[in-house]
């Protein structure tokens, strides 16, 4: 009986343990470009020694990161979700050129109202991010963008 407690103590501590690692911190903003258009902005706070990958990476590379923008009829969106230059290696991993972000980026996404504002616009993100020791896929974030 005791062992099965250790056991049970030691799978819940490390479970607890990967909980914790959490490398990305998402916040988001919005700029007014004029009445009818907006720009929504995702800003990922990158912890050191991690990389996010790109939204574009080659197949069989690593997992992209995915914008899935929720439909609710105030908005349309305008063209696809922007990113910044970031830094593309000779990835040892993946043999292969892949893009990623160090530190902190941002991915901007226009969109033309439909309908007066207030109102928000929610979105889910999938991403992967690694470390020179390993690589992990958190559980997709919810971002809310408020429409003022």
């Amino acid at each position: 009986m005791k062992k099965l407690v250790v056991i049970v103590v030691l799978l819940l501590s490390v479970n607890s343990f990967a909980q914790i690692l959490d490398p990305i911190n998402w916040t988001t903003d919005v700029k007014k470009i004029s009445d009818s258009e907006y720009e929504l902005i995702a800003i990922a706070n990158i912890d050191t020694k991690w990389h996010l990958y790109s939204q574009t990476v080659p197949e069989g590379g690593p997992m992209p990161t995915i914008f899935s923008f929720v439909s609710n009829g105030h908005y349309l969106k305008k063209g696809n979700t922007k990113e910044e230059e970031g830094v593309t290696v000779d990835d040892p991993t993946f043999n292969m050129k892949v893009k990623y972000f160090e530190t902190k980026t941002e991915f901007k996404q226009r969109i033309k109202l439909k309908k007066k504002p207030p109102f928000n616009i929610e979105a889910e993100i999938e991403y992967m991010v690694c470390d020179d020791k390993q690589c992990i896929m958190p559980e997709p974030e919810n971002l809310s963008f408020s429409i003022q």
